[in-house]
C-alpha cells in the first residue's frame, strides 16, 4: 500500500462529473493538492453519508487550495446517478476496470454479500509534487474517517 511519504501511484481513469470525462492524476496536481477518497459502493448508506459529510466540508478543503474526488469501482454513470441523488459539487473517479483499489491497495471482499474486489474506506491526500502527505484506510466498511484529520493533512499539505 502507497504510505505517507510515498509518491503516489499515478492513473488515469473516468471522471463522473455530471458527464463523463478522462481524469489522470499526474494532471490535476499542477493545480494543487488533493484527496482521494475512496468508498465501497454507491447507493449504500454510510457511503452517502461520507460523501455528503464530505460534501459539507469541501468549502475547507477548496479554501486550502484543494480538490476533493470520491473513487469507488461503480462505472461513471451509477456515480453520475450518485452525485445527483446527494446533491454533491465534487467529481467521483470510476475504477470500473478496479485497478485503483488494487494499486493504492485497498480491496476488500464482502463475502457474506458475494460482493468481491469493492474499494476499502480510504483516504489519501496528495500535495502538488505527488507525494502521499496522509494515508486513512479501514478494514470496516462502517467506520468513516475523522473529517477534521482530513482538513488538517489537507492545510499541511499545501
Amino acid at each position: 500500500m502507497p504510505a505517507t511519504g510515498d509518491t503516489a501511484p499515478d492513473f488515469t481513469a473516468p471522471l463522473a462529473n455530471g458527464d463523463v470525462d478522462s481524469f489522470t492524476l499526474s494532471e490535476e496536481l499542477s493545480d494543487g493538492p488533493l484527496v482521494l477518497a475512496f468508498f465501497p459502493g454507491a447507493f449504500t448508506s454510510v457511503c452517502s453519508h461520507e460523501m455528503s459529510t464530505f460534501d459539507d466540508q469541501l468549502g475547507k478543503i477548496a479554501e486550502n487550495g484543494a480538490t476533493l474526488y470520491g473513487v469507488s469501482v461503480d462505472s461513471p454513470f451509477a456515480l453520475n446517478a450518485f452525485r445527483d441523488e446527494l446533491g454533491i459539487d465534487f467529481d467521483l473517479i470510476s475504477d470500473a476496470e478496479k485497478s485503483l483499489i488494487e494499486e493504492y491497495d485497498v480491496s476488500m471482499d464482502f463475502d457474506a454479500l458475494g460482493v468481491y474486489d469493492v474499494a476499502k474506506r480510504a483516504v489519501f491526500v496528495i500535495d502538488s509534487d505527488g507525494e502521499i502527505t496522509f494515508t486513512w484506510v479501514s478494514d470496516d466498511p462502517g467506520v468513516e474517517p475523522e473529517y477534521e484529520e482530513v482538513i488538517e493533512a489537507v492545510n499541511a499539505a499545501n
